[in-house]
């Protein structure tokens, strides 16, 4: 038994497995060229540790190779090269599948340079990927780590025993240029990991004395005349059947962005008109009903116009490589597009938007709350109540009159 996993995880077997994958989906000889250069330095720096076997661990110190051999200089591309190969390995060895979605280059965000704090950052990938974190978390907490890293060697700090609690509060400040106050909870919520991680509660104090809290702010709904805007663009053909298919399925049901990209062809009953599946966020089941409108518009991309691909996720990437969608802001800038070309203007037209829509367009119709918060796959009830507060009509029938004498 150990000598066959072995077997499955040698590096030369997976490199073989990934350049296979990389033909198919169509990418050019330069890139697989570098790709195979690639694999060859891993080849080399695993045999230096005496092994030909692959691990997150292994790979973790590999990408933090960002020093280049020839000129003893630091190396954006080597740094990206690496990363890109160690986390189409890693999701080899956790899957079994290689996963070619598109990144970011880099990562996203700043990059820290300095030895130390590179190290560190792989460390930190690799503890993430071991916890078996989505790609998506994955992303949103090294952004924020990564950035933490990079403002402290602006400020000369290259390792992290020389960083005080100061320093996360500095860090924190620098952000309010480019994030709303109401946005800052959600950068604490995704930095507090990577301060756990590295043991410093004095750090984890500091964050904490940031006072972010919350929002809770009333999202407004789409209004029932540019609802029929968008609807009538999806089934006339003004927009691509992907994305119409895609935007029907966030107004309809209010599933959230993750969950649409990780959508699987075998997630559909076409017979039953529902879709099935287990949510990324909550990892709870979920079976929504599908309109027969959403229904035609999923059966026209699915047999008219869904690129031919091994990878059975409903929606893919129009242009090679043909794989599923890559994050959040994929989804956004589908059903932004859709909202543009169906002459819908001042509206977010995000998934959090539509999944908000939905669910007060549930509410208007008496829907009871459980069966709102069945469909939405929210974890407990008390999730739900907040669409409560902008069904406008309903809330003024709860106004009381001013008694006379109470007034001026």
């Amino acid at each position: 038994m150990g000598r066959e996993t072995a077997m499955d995880t040698a590096i030369t077997r997976i490199g073989g497995v990934v350049l296979d994958e990389l033909r198919s989906a169509g990418y050019m000889g330069s890139t697989i060229g570098q790709y195979e250069k690639t694999i060859r330095a891993l080849t080399g720096y695993a045999r230096r540790h005496g092994t030909s076997i692959y691990t997150p661990a292994l790979g973790a110190g590999f990408a933090s190779l960002t020093t280049s051999p020839r000129t003893g200089r630091f190396s954006a591309q080597r740094r990206s090269g690496y990363r890109r190969l160690v986390a189409v390995f890693d999701s080899y060895v956790a899957t079994g599948r290689v996963d070619l979605s598109v990144r970011k280059r880099g990562g996203g965000g700043s990059q820290p340079t300095g030895n130390q704090f590179v190290a560190l950052d792989a460390s930190w990938e690799a503890e993430m990927a071991d916890r078996g974190l989505a790609p998506a978390t994955r992303e949103a907490y090294g952004r924020v780590s990564r950035g933490y890293l990079s403002f402290l060697e602006s400020r000369g700090i290259f390792c992290l025993e020389a960083a005080d609690g100061g320093s996360v509060l500095a860090f924190l400040a620098s952000l309010s240029a480019r994030w709303a106050k109401t946005s800052l909870f959600w950068v604490v919520s995704n930095f507090r990991p990577f301060l756990a991680f590295t043991g410093r509660t004095d750090l984890i104090d500091a964050a904490g004395l940031a006072g972010a809290r919350r929002s809770h702010r009333i999202l407004p709904v789409l209004g029932d005349d540019d609802q029929r805007l968008v609807v009538t663009a999806c089934a006339s053909g003004a927009v691509c059947a992907r994305d119409a298919a895609i935007t029907l399925l966030a107004l309809s049901t209010g599933l959230r962005a993750c969950d649409i990209i990780d959508l699987r062809l075998s997630d559909i009953d076409w017979r039953g008109q529902t879709i099935s599946i287990v949510q990324r966020k909550t990892g709870n089941p979920l079976t929504v009903p599908l309109t027969a409108l959403l229904v035609a518009g999923l059966a026209d991309y699915v047999l008219g116009h869904r690129p031919g691909s091994g990878d059975d996720h409903v929606f893919l990437r129009q242009v090679a490589p043909h794989v599923r969608l890559a994050d959040h802001a994929s989804i956004h800038r589908v059903t932004a597009e859709v909202f543009r070309a169906a002459g819908v203007a001042g509206v977010t037209a995000g998934t959090r938007f539509l999944r908000h829509n939905a669910a007060s367009r549930m509410l208007r119709a008496a829907t009871p709350l459980p069966t709102i918060s069945a469909v939405l796959g929210h974890a407990s009830e008390e999730s739900t109540r907040q669409y409560m507060s902008v069904d406008d009509d309903r809330l003024l029938r709860c106004v009381l009159p001013v008694p006379e004498g109470a007034r001026p």
